[in-house]
């Protein structure tokens, strides 16, 4: 696939995974395609691993969902601000 492909189907997988997260996200626009394409190769990879499919199958799109949701799910972990209560004053 191409480097436009890649992009393509990135910022698809990660609107398709922003809008199955539950919470807010802040993250722009380049955020989500960067998380689809990390996505993609992230569930790529661990679905292949595990022999689930092969390459080119449609589960892939599923997988790279699935990818990009745990990126993002990360991504949630990493930049949380603390809440009303995880304050210090």
């Amino acid at each position: 696939m191409s480097i436009l492909g890649w992009i393509l189907f990135g910022s698809v997988v990660g609107v398709v995974a922003k809008f199955l997260m539950p919470g807010r996200d802040g993250g722009s626009f380049a955020l989500t395609i960067v998380v689809g394409i990390l996505g993609a190769v992230v569930g790529g990879w661990i679905g292949r691993a595990v022999g689930w499919y092969q390459s080119g199958d449609p589960v892939g799109f599923v997988m790279a969902v699935v990818g990009a949701i745990l990126l993002l799910a990360l991504y949630h972990v990493f930049t949380r601000r603390p809440g009303r209560f995880g304050e210090i004053r």
